[in-house]
Order: C-alpha cells, then structure tokens, then sequence
C-alpha cells in the first residue's frame, strides 16, 4: 500500500495541471513519501484528459479517470474514493489555489495524531468579499450549530483522510460540502483542522455559481435527515403522521359529540373539515413512513457514472 493518494477533481484546468504535478511530484520526493495520483476529469472539453496522458506517460504514479460528461465534484470524489489505494488520503482541487506543500503535515497528522479526518481552514482566502467569503463565513456557521462539528471551513478541497474513511463512505449529488458530516454519521469522530495555505487562482476561472449556497442549505437539510432517520424514516414520518391522526380523531370525535347535541351541524363547520383533513394527513405521512422503510437507500444507480476512458 503507497503512503498517500492525492485525489484532484480537474474541470477544464489543462493549464494548470502541468504546474500542480510538478509541484506535487517536488514535495513528495522531499519527504520521501510513495504516492499516486488520480486526477479524474469531470467531462472536460479544453484538452485536460490529453495532458492527464502526458503525466501519466511521463510518471505511472499518475492514474487517470475520464468521465463521459460532467457529473460534478462529488461524482469525481467519490470514484477517486473508490480507486484510490493509498494509507492516507489527500483530496485538493487542481486550479492552484490548494498548495501541495501542506500535504506531508496532513498525513502526518493523520498517521501520527490519529485524526480520521483533517480538514483544511482557508483562514486567509483571496475570493471575493461579497461573492463567496460572506457568504461562506454564514454557510459554515449554520454547518457547525446543525452538525455540532467545530471546523471553520466545511468547504476547503484540501482535506486528509485514513484509509478506511474514504472506503466507508459514500459522496453524491452536490454532497462533497459535507464529507466531514458524512464521516461523523459513519462513526469516524475525530475529525480535527489545520490552517492551510489559500492561493490566488492563476488560470482558468471558477466553477462555482451562486447557486452553490442555495443548493448547499437543500444537501445539508438532506444530510441532517439522512443522518437521523435515514435508516428508519417511519421515526419520523410515522412519528408526525401518529401525532395528526390522533390530533384529527380528537377533535372529529368532539365535533361528532357537538353534533349528537345538537349544538352544530357538520356540513355547516369548519372543524368538522380540519379534523378529517388531519385523519388523512396522518394517514398519509405514516404510509409514507412505512414505504420509505421499504425502499430505504436502496437505489441501485446513484452512484453510477459513465467511465469513457481509464489510465
């Protein structure tokens, strides 16, 4: 088994991969430390894959993954997850803003300290004010009061992880933000941060929309769920359901009594329509409970990409 697998999500980044490998092969020689790489191409169409062959031709530690089209980062992760082979696990993006240098302390924290996962902390970043750090600061605030895990940045692409941790879990969707929650819900607990170098971007231009912070808050109420009912949903469909089916006979039982009195007629009453309302709506929620107990993440294609060449 090598010491490290340095994973790197490359989307139209020709120009700077070059550079980043150079970068990356220097440290590791410095530090004696055996590694591979796997970059996997997420469908790019600048000519990426073709310099991913150059690496590859000119060093084997270099290993290639090409998706057919792009799927997004989690995609790319979770298939880098799946292929990597090394004692520890490195994860940064290929557009230079991640610095190889940081690399050795990550697996020396990870091997020597014990940690399950590292997470890197852009304490100094170099992106926009009003489009991505504000946003951000808020962004990991509201991750850290829902998960309880104390990092400062969720987000940073520069993360190490043991062996077992990137085999124990699974990344999908828009999903990647949250690895560090993911982890915990599996059982790795110790999970610990270091300050990393944040560079400016040198070729290329971002990936990320605003769009990200919207889609962000909708994976983390997934994840939050997932992470509390995923395995048994009727605990909390069924748990509502139970409370609206009660709440409903409840008061269609008193609006009943009312009417043997002679005190309202049925057709006439709102009540009488809002305590049938809640007998279905409690109905409802516990067949959905039910059949979410069923078919509980058992979907046999969302973690299937189309793989159109592999070095």
């Amino acid at each position: 088994m090598k010491n490290i697998s340095i994973i790197v999500p490359a989307y139209n980044e020709a120009e700077s991969l070059p550079h980043l490998a150079e970068w990356i092969d220097r440290v590791m020689k410095e530090h004696g430390l055996d590694y591979e790489v796997i970059v996997v191409d997420d469908g790019s169409n600048d000519g990426s894959w073709k310099v991913v062959e150059q690496l590859h031709s000119a060093n084997p530690a270099y290993r290639g993954i090409k998706f057919r089209r792009n799927y997004g980062k989690s995609a790319a992760l979770n298939t880098g997850f799946a292929a990597s082979e090394g004692d520890v696990v490195i994860t940064m993006d290929a557009d230079l803003q991640d610095s190889p240098d940081e690399v050795p302390e990550l697996y020396r924290m990870i091997k020597e300290e014990g940690y399950d996962l590292v997470s890197g902390w852009k304490k100094k970043r170099y992106d926009s004010k009003l489009a991505k750090n504000i946003p951000s600061k808020f962004f990991n605030w509201t991750t850290r009061r829902m998960s309880g895990i104390h990092l400062h940045d969720f987000n940073c692409g520069l993360k190490a992880y043991r062996h077992d941790v990137v085999k124990s879990i699974e990344v999908y969707g828009e999903m990647h933000r949250y690895i560090p929650v993911i982890a915990k819900w599996a059982g790795f607990g110790k999970i610990g941060e270091k300050v990393v170098q944040h560079r400016k971007r040198e070729f290329g231009v971002t990936k990320f929309g605003m769009n990200r912070f919207v889609n962000g808050y909708l994976d983390l109420m997934s994840i939050m769920f997932m992470s509390k009912f995923g395995k048994q949903p009727m605990h909390f469909f069924g748990a509502i359901g139970s409370l609206a089916f009660l709440f409903g006979m409840v008061a269609l039982l008193v609006v009943i009594i009312m009417r043997l009195t002679g005190s309202i007629y049925l057709t006439n009453n709102v009540w009488f329509y809002l305590s049938m309302l809640f007998v279905l709506l409690g109905t409802v929620l516990f067949m959905a409970g039910f059949l979410g107990e069923l078919i509980c993440r058992n979907s046999s294609t969302r973690n299937q990409y189309l793989i159109e060449k592999e070095l």
